[in-house]
């Protein structure tokens, strides 16, 4: 069918449109698929590095450790596997090492575009705040943080234990001294009673009584004369 006159402007000119629109579309998500691939496929990268790491056994004397990676070193050892190799076979020379200053020290280790940008700062724990600002934004982080709080955890609860226990010794001890008062009185009221009686009984041995007539007795003390 033959379109003639406006009417095959207007046709040829949304088709037009219709297609740049499409082709634009198209270009989008052919780039943004691929740009998703790329950063999909940095992420598992990363995931297998960190994976890597993970397995590296820390020495005894490195309390703490971060390892802060470029973005260009990724992607230099994802392009370059032995540069991969070459940075893990440094990060576990360092990692299983001893740090000086030995024991409990702090490592920052920091990965750059090549093996000369590598570097591995150490110091000792007492010195922690310039770890911890160097180690805020690392891609790999440990700490004995967790040691730390099961330390103060266990430390707070032998306090309180202990304070119980005080608090137990306090209350026994008062009740004890409570049982001790309450004897010394008993005991000293005893006596009391026990010191009346005997002075009593000398009273009525030391009295005697006579007749004096007519039913009458005469109350005198034993041994005096009326």
């Amino acid at each position: 069918m033959a379109i003639s006159g406006v009417g095959q402007s207007y046709y040829q000119n949304n088709v037009a449109t219709t297609k740049s629109t499409k082709n634009v579309n198209s270009m989008g998500e052919t780039g943004s698929t691929k740009e998703l691939s790329e950063a999909e496929e940095m992420a598992a990268f990363k995931k297998e590095f960190y994976a890597e790491i993970e397995k590296i056994p820390r020495d005894r004397t490195i309390a703490n450790v971060a390892i802060n990676i470029s973005e260009e070193a990724f992607k230099n050892m994802k392009d370059d596997p032995e540069y991969r190799e070459k940075v893990l076979s440094l990060i576990k020379r360092d990692m299983t090492g001893s740090v000086a200053p030995a024991p409990d020290c702090s490592l920052v280790i920091t990965v750059g575009a090549t093996s000369k940008d590598y570097r591995a700062d150490g110091w000792s724990v007492n010195n922690n705040s310039e770890f911890y600002a160097r180690s805020q934004n690392s891609f790999y982080k440990k700490t004995s943080e967790t040691k730390d709080r099961q330390k103060e955890l266990l430390e707070e609860y032998l306090e309180k234990r202990a304070q119980v226990k005080k608090q137990q010794q306090e209350l026994l001890d008062g009740k004890i001294a409570k049982q001790e008062q309450e004897r010394n009185r008993l005991l000293q009221s005893w006596n009391h009673e026990r010191q009346l009686a005997k002075a009593s009984n000398a009273y009525e041995a030391n009295v005697m009584v006579e007749p004096v007539g007519n039913g009458v007795f005469d109350i005198t003390a034993a041994g005096t004369n009326v």
